[in-house]
């Protein structure tokens, strides 16, 4: 009997990181749709975006609502315990990068077919692309348990800041001397700060990783 309880809760644990891995896929798939949709003035990928969001919050219960059997089933303890505090921490985070992703998808929707992507916004993509880099290690080192991959994740943070910190010159330089190029560059700017939270929900789970295997807060800068 031991042993069949020993294989259900193996399994139930399997069960949650590969729920986590689908949330993250879905996430990644959202970013790139929602960048795309600015990029190229498509309400319907924006709309994609939009739908993918309403199966993500549903992830993050499911996620919730497994996490929650296994902590009052199972009464984990140590690195058990500590992961699946940190599965329902990395489920908000998830949830979280999906807004985001539908906030650059609202942009999107804002702009007219008309409009032209201004020379600012070629930088997003690239943000994009790295920030789904970041997500995509930072969950593979969740459910690997892997901290030297996690902490791979907040050295790749830096980039994704200084690429947001070259956005938002160009946005300044192309905005100060032509009044009518504001609201597309303020879009730019936003969609740009998007991607930048979506690389910091990213590292959030990146240091849970570093909890759920050394029993280390570093959040906030803490040791």
């Amino acid at each position: 009997m031991r042993m069949h309880t020993h294989q259900e809760f193996e399994a139930e644990l399997r069960n949650l990181k590969d729920r986590l891995l689908a949330m993250g896929g879905r996430c990644e798939q959202m970013i790139g749709l929602a960048v795309r949709a600015f990029e190229e003035r498509d309400e319907g990928l924006a709309n994609e975006v939009m739908e993918a969001d309403r199966r993500m919050n549903e992830d993050e219960l499911a996620v919730d609502e497994l996490a929650v059997r296994i902590l009052a089933l199972r009464q984990p303890v140590g690195r058990d315990l500590r992961f699946a505090v940190a599965a329902v921490k990395a489920s908000t985070d998830l949830e979280r990068i999906g807004d985001e992703a539908v906030n650059i998808a609202e942009r999107a929707i804002e702009m007219q077919p008309a409009d032209r992507l201004s020379p600012p916004g070629s930088k997003l993509s690239e943000m994009a692309r790295r920030a789904g880099a970041m997500l995509r290690d930072a969950l593979n080192a969740l459910v690997e348990e892997d901290p030297r991959l996690a902490r791979d994740v907040f050295s790749q943070d830096d980039a994704v800041d200084r690429i947001y910190g070259e956005v938002m010159k160009l946005c300044l330089e192309y905005m100060k001397d032509d009044p009518d190029r504001i609201p597309g560059g303020m879009r730019i700017c936003n969609c740009a700060k998007y991607l930048e939270r979506i690389a910091d929900h990213a590292t959030n789970i990146a240091e849970m990783v570093i909890f759920t295997v050394e029993g280390r807060d570093v959040r906030h800068g803490r040791a």
